[in-house]
């Protein structure tokens, strides 16, 4: 396993899997995070997963680098076969042309008829490779191959909380109203942060998403409930 550690300061370390966008990489860094966080590892504050390595933040008061490459080298060899525990969730999508301003470029560029997209994107169970960018922005792929495109040539400066969006192999949601570069193909009414909770994102690292396409009607309905606090998005759990 080509594995490198490498300092972030002397506060974090940051452990290495490989240099490409693929899931058995993003497999590998989530069941560390998982081993390192149930070793109870002294000093260890928290894991932030991403797309290809594992930061550890710990306090240099009570550990080291040095002891911590140790530990965490000798849990390298259990990262094939550890279980992961992630949840599947089922999240209303509108792809509505008023809630899908680019959808009918994405469909001239593809070649593809814009409902043939809509079908495609939402067929697909995305894995959530690490999250970013904002608080709560789900990095989520991989695309059907036949909607991979390039990322907009004029990043908008204000894309609306809730939208849904493709750029290369990946899609992702707005969790909050901000700049972007992305193809915005549709929108949930669905709150994926909120800063007043214990655990303010709903999503995690290694979980993985299904989009579920609701008519404008739908939309607005879930939206007065997510406004209500009564509603409560699908999940279901499930071990990798």
């Amino acid at each position: 396993m080509n594995v490198r550690f490498l300092s972030l300061g002397d506060t974090a370390l940051v452990v290495e899997f490989g240099d490409r966008v693929e899931r058995v990489l993003s497999d590998r860094v989530l069941t560390l995070s998982t081993l390192v966080l149930e070793a109870k590892l002294p000093g260890v504050v928290e894991t932030v997963p991403t797309f290809r390595s594992l930061t550890v933040h710990y306090d240099p008061l009570v550990t080291a680098s040095a002891s911590l490459i140790d530990s965490i080298g000798k849990l390298l060899y259990a990262t094939t076969g550890a279980a992961v525990q992630m949840k599947l969730w089922r999240v209303p999508a509108c792809y509505a042309p008023a809630h899908a301003p680019d959808l009918a470029e994405v469909a001239e560029r593809t070649g593809l008829a814009a409902d043939e997209v809509v079908r495609l994107h939402s067929s697909a169970v995305y894995h959530i490779y690490m999250m970013g960018f904002v608080p709560g922005f789900p990095y989520m792929g991989d695309v059907p191959q036949s909607l991979v495109l390039p990322r907009r040539t004029d990043p908008r400066t204000r894309v609306p909380a809730g939208s849904i969006a493709i750029a290369t192999t990946l899609t992702a949601i707005y969790p909050l109203e901000s700049p972007g570069g992305w193809h915005l193909i549709g929108s949930t009414p669905v709150r994926l942060f909120d800063a007043t909770l214990p655990r303010p994102a709903l999503f995690s690292p290694g979980d993985a998403v299904k989009f579920e396409p609701v008519t404008v009607d739908e939309f607005d309905s879930i939206r007065a409930a997510v406004a209500a606090g009564t509603y409560e998005v699908p999940s279901e759990a499930r071990t990798t």
